[in-house]
């Protein structure tokens, strides 16, 4: 994987070119006045299963909602607002 830097107006001329690069494991760094701004990486698609992730969710959101915190979340959110 190789990482090239480009400015802005020569990313927009060459997107297409840009993209294809992603999709060949490159990463490119666009700038804007010499500062990076933003980046264009390969798309890794989740291989964890839409069941498994539903059942860590619910694991999550039950083990959450045994928790107390110790106080009414009313007396939390009034104490925010003194």
């Amino acid at each position: 994987m190789s990482t090239q830097t480009i400015g802005l107006f020569e990313a927009k001329t060459h997107l297409s070119e840009l993209v294809a690069r992603a999709e060949q494991g490159d990463e490119v760094i666009i700038t804007r006045h010499n500062r990076p701004v933003a980046r264009i990486v390969p798309f890794v698609a989740s291989t964890q299963a839409p069941a498994a992730r539903r059942a860590a969710l619910k694991a999550l959101l039950q083990s959450a909602s045994q928790r107390k915190l110790g106080m009414d979340w009313k007396a939390l959110r009034d104490e925010g607002r003194k």
